[in-house]
């Protein structure tokens, strides 16, 4: 087993490990630069878990900002039937590309 770790940025958690590449919802980090995250939910050494109540306390998770782009675009479309009313909006999540390098508990 490899060490583990459950964090939370942007309102949602995400399960990760060293070298994981993941996207979160933008966080206003230049490229190149490295995110402490400190609201680590649980940390697993491999062996043994250690669950929050609710974050666990001294633990951190450092990653490095890969880019920062917008993603796919979404649209919602809205209709009621036989009235004439139909609406299409569309949108695109600004998110951030990260890399994790450590988890410590």
């Amino acid at each position: 087993m490899e060490a583990y770790a459950v964090i939370e940025t942007g309102g949602k958690q995400y399960r990760v490990e060293k070298d994981t590449v993941l996207s979160v919802e933008l966080l206003g980090v230049d490229t190149g630069e490295t995110v402490e995250f400190d609201q680590v939910l649980a940390v697993s050494d491999g062996n043994e878990l250690t669950v929050g109540t609710p974050v666990v306390e001294s633990a951190k998770v450092t990653a490095t900002v890969i880019e920062n782009y917008r993603g796919d675009k979404i649209v919602a479309f809205k209709k009621k039937r036989r009235k004439g009313y139909r609406k299409k909006i569309g949108h695109r999540q600004e998110l951030t590309k990260l890399k994790i390098e450590t988890i410590s508990a």
